[in-house]
């Protein structure tokens, strides 16, 4: 497929997917609002040629749409994977038949991996520079009350200082001034890993931050890959053939050579400096904390370089698509890595952390259960905040039948479990305190016990003023805000256990209309709860177990201490609307 962003670039304008901007637009604010309402209406990628007061054009909403997301990588991947999954049985042990009947996508696999070029065949050696100035970069700063410009698709590379196993993943850039950046590194990342290894050496860990390249990189960095696969081999699998790599002096790492900018530098051990706030991809804002910091030694672009971003926030946004598309390619692997776990599904809608669904085996007694614990330790799954899980087959996407199957089923006192004082999305605050947090998991297994209500004809229930079934079994209501009432979950759990017992799933909103849409829904819900915190039952400790009994209620209304929602500043919104046909003259 493309070995670069220029190729990309040209299918999307032969497709009819790209739109170029030349009207002047700010990279304050402005850029941002633009890419947000394209989006909205499922619109084509955005190359803005005049961006204001920076020599560099900016590409936006690349993969905002499952078609170009599929016209980035096209059905191969896909097709590799599967049948490699679908044939092991037939690789081991390896016969000469079957290798023969599987040589095309062995020969697939075959073709991954680097290759090294010579500086001649390396665009992005045009321009090589010591005297780095990062505040050229067309940067943006999407929310007005983000901490300053970020940069929005980085593709941080680093390596352990020991084994020389190497990460590239999507850590966000806050532009401090001219060669010095925050490091996002969340708790959970490979990047922070070799970071706390160089600094338990006392040493430096050098970086290689890379922008632009072939789309390839860019879903190779966010994806949840099984520890042993290496992100660069992933890559040159999407892209069907080996990622051209070249190698410069005074730099430790090789440079991926049809990249748009390249820089290289440091992260000092025991240097923190404040970073954020940061409207993120939760839909809130990540609020300002002490991160590393990343000190930029010298520069490579091209020429001609184009600056790609994203902008993220409520979803869905670009990333959400992304995240779909990994899905489908990596769901045939699950079964693979941890058998007796048929399907698995994260909600691009929670973050992806907040909430996942899985369909397990359950040949005995709660085996599920093990299956879930599985599922709680593999990779990046180790945040999932809430699972919920089956036996029963299922499109675990269609999150209203996946539910009215999972509380169908459910029983409180054998299959819901919290497990306190965890670690927690380092995005996350409904923990209370940052990177902490609980767990749920919530089963759904065997056979039906009982019928589920679709519709609500019960009377009024005190201080609710919105009641409104979201799916069968599950019950949505608003009323006072948790500053007017913060203890009304309390007393709605003791009015459900008398009157609500059909309902085994409540949950206390401050708006009952997002049970509307499974979006709103999932987003409202799973945002904002933290298990120990904001999950209410009957309960008694029974020989150390705490056995729940009637309807759970969740408390997902805003709590005072939570990081506000991401909003447009209302002068952007009126900038945008009056300028709209500059923007888009045709």
């Amino acid at each position: 497929m493309h070995m670069n962003l220029r190729s990309f670039l040209d299918q999307l304008r032969r497709e009819g997917e790209l739109v170029e901007v030349s009207a002047p637009v700010d990279p304050y604010l402005e850029l941002a609002e633009i890419h947000r309402r394209v989006i909205d209406e499922q619109g084509p990628a955005l190359l803005f040629t005049n961006v204001k007061g920076k020599s560099y054009p900016v590409v936006t909403n690349m993969f905002g749409t499952p078609r170009r997301v599929d016209m980035a990588f096209g059905p191969k991947p896909e097709l590799i994977i599967e049948q490699l999954v679908h044939s092991l049985d037939k690789l081991l042990p390896p016969r000469i038949g079957a290798l023969w009947q599987l040589r095309d996508p062995l020969l697939g696999v075959l073709k991954t991996g680097t290759r090294k070029v010579s500086a001649n065949r390396a665009p992005v050696l045009q321009i090589a520079t010591t005297d780095v100035d990062l505040e050229q970069l067309p940067a943006l700063t999407s929310w007005h009350l983000d901490g300053g410009p970020f940069v929005t698709l980085p593709l941080v590379y680093t390596e352990h200082p020991e084994t020389k196993e190497h990460n590239l993943g999507m850590y966000r850039i806050q532009i401090y001034d001219k060669r010095t950046t925050g490091m996002h590194w969340q708790i959970h990342k490979g990047g922070g890993f070799h970071h706390y290894e160089a600094e338990q050496r006392n040493q430096p860990l050098p970086v290689t931050l890379t922008i632009g390249g072939p789309p390839a990189l860019i879903v190779s960095a966010i994806a949840p890959l099984p520890e042993m696969v290496p992100e660069l081999i992933f890559a040159s699998l999407l892209m069907g053939e080996k990622l051209p790599m070249v190698d410069v002096p005074n730099h430790p790492h090789s440079l991926v050579a049809e990249a748009e900018f390249i820089f290289g530098g440091i992260v000092p051990p025991h240097v923190r400096r404040p970073e954020g706030p940061f409207g993120d991809h939760f839909g809130y804002y990540s609020l300002e904390h002490d991160f590393p910091v990343f000190e930029v030694k010298q520069m490579w672009h091209r020429k001609d370089a184009i600056y790609p971003a994203t902008v993220v926030g409520k979803p869905r946004q670009e990333d959400y698509f992304i995240g779909e598309y990994l899905q489908r390619l990596l769901s045939p692997l699950f079964p693979v890595v941890m058998p007796g776990v048929k399907a698995l599904w994260t909600y691009g809608e929670t973050g992806f952390h907040a909430l996942a669904g899985a369909i397990v085996r359950e040949s005995y007694y709660k085996e599920a259960m093990a299956h879930a614990f599985r599922i709680m330790g593999e990779g990046q799954l180790t945040l999932t905040k809430f699972l919920i899980v089956t036996d029963v087959s299922c499109d675990l996407a269609d999150f209203r039948s996946f539910l009215e199957i999972v509380l169908a089923r459910f029983q409180p006192e054998r299959d819901l479990l919290i497990v306190n004082d965890t670690s927690n999305d380092t995005l996350d605050y409904t923990g209370r305190k940052f990177n902490h947090g609980s767990k749920g998991i919530m089963l759904g297994i065997g056979e039906p016990v009982r019928e589920l209500p679709s519709l609500y004809h019960g009377g009024e229930i005190p201080q609710i003023r919105q009641i409104e079934p979201f799916c069968a079994g599950c019950l949505v209501v608003s009323g006072p805000t948790f500053e007017e009432e913060p203890e009304l979950a309390d007393r709605l759990l003791a009015y459900a256990n008398e009157y609500l017992q059909e309902w085994p799933l409540i949950c206390l909103v401050d708006d009952a209309s997002i049970a509307a849409s499974p979006s709103s829904f999932l987003w409202t819900v799973f945002t904002r709860f933290d298990p120990a915190h904001d999950l209410y039952a009957k309960g008694s400790v029974v020989r150390n177990k705490i056995r729940y009994e009637g309807p759970l209620i969740i408390d997902a209304r805003m709590k005072p201490f939570y990081p506000a929602e991401v909003e447009t500043r209302d002068d952007i919104a009126a900038l945008v609307s009056n300028r709209w046909k500059e923007y888009f003259p045709g």
